[in-house]
């Protein structure tokens, strides 16, 4: 288990991505939803990471019905404020947003402190907790003003009165958690996307800065939301399909660690984990397989000779640790 930064909460370093539980893409079972946790549980993963944006509540509601068979003490749960949910009578379903759930909520942006709040003791209603221990602002890209303003100070208000252990942003860039890091007293920051084989674009400010601040990353979307973990022409990069330049690097990479006897996973795993910065990596999964399989590649060793070839061949820069 690893510290957020200067906070008293520890993660583990591989923790379980909660979107894929709540219909993402696809509808899946409540028990298939509950066995996907408990095989994370089973095989060491103590972080938990969800948010109300993910199937308008259904992963929070889904992930705090499996945890509640485990010690609270024992596990680490983080989720998110920034989309409040509202209750819609528009009909249809939310598959524009990526889920696959009845359209009963509209998302509504609201980085306030009374938004922030509001936001919290909704997600704690439908996770049946009194607390979480992180809760990040989430993707507050077009909304920077009000995010520093407003919603990061109430945050730290909520650290300071003890309703939380640590707080931080979540995004899918690097750019606008960089000043997080360097402007404000975050414990942590969430960086889905921008650090991974094909994508080291944290690693030339974000990383840097939270390791001289004192501050923790969590790695997110180590695959590239599927690419790194089964690269075909069909797969998808960041959630479109993939261009052809990068497919066509995602391949050369899995050819390469055939070669040298281990796989592409646990290659984009274990990359994510190496850089100091990183306290845990976010997987997203939806089956107990995939659980299963990404805690295996989590431990697996990577040969130092893969490593070795990638750089050699321009594949992965000289200068990233792994």
């Amino acid at each position: 288990m690893r510290t957020l930064g200067r906070s008293d909460v520890r993660v583990s370093p591989l923790g379980f991505g909660a979107a894929g539980i709540s219909n993402l893409f696809s509808a899946i079972g409540e028990e298939q939803a509950y066995d996907t946790v408990h095989t994370a549980w089973r095989h060491g993963i103590r972080y938990f990471d969800t948010a109300p944006h993910y199937g308008l509540g259904l992963s929070e509601r889904r992930l705090g019905a499996a945890l509640r068979d485990f010690p609270r003490a024992d596990c680490t749960v983080s989720t998110k404020v920034g989309r409040r949910l509202e209750p819609s009578d528009a009909g249809g379903d939310d598959l524009g947003h990526g889920f696959a759930v009845p359209a009963t909520h509209r998302r509504v942006w609201d980085f306030s402190a009374d938004g922030v709040r509001r936001s919290l003791e909704a997600s704690l209603e439908r996770l049946g907790l009194d607390r979480v221990d992180v809760v990040y602002l989430h993707d507050p890209d077009d909304h920077a003003e009000q995010a520093f303003r407003e919603g990061y100070p109430a945050l730290e208000k909520l650290r300071a009165e003890g309703v939380v252990g640590a707080i931080g942003a979540g995004m899918n860039q690097a750019e606008m958690l960089t000043r997080f890091v360097r402007e404000t007293d975050v414990d942590v920051v969430l960086c889905a996307g921008r650090y991974t084989l094909l994508d080291q674009g944290a690693a030339a400010e974000l990383l840097p800065a939270a390791v001289e601040r004192g501050v923790s990353v969590v790695v997110g979307g180590a695959f590239n939301s599927g690419l790194l973990a089964d690269p075909k022409p069909t797969a998808t990069y960041d959630y479109t399909r993939a261009p052809a330049e990068v497919l066509d690097r995602a391949l050369r990479m899995n050819e390469a660690a055939a070669r040298h006897g281990t796989t592409l996973r646990a290659a984009a795993l274990a990359f994510c984990a190496a850089h100091p910065a990183v306290a845990s990596v976010l997987v997203g999964v939806r089956s107990a397989d995939e659980a299963r399989d990404c805690a295996e590649q989590f431990e697996a060793q990577v040969p130092a000779a893969f490593w070795r070839e990638l750089r050699d061949t321009g594949l992965l820069p000289a200068e990233e640790p792994s």
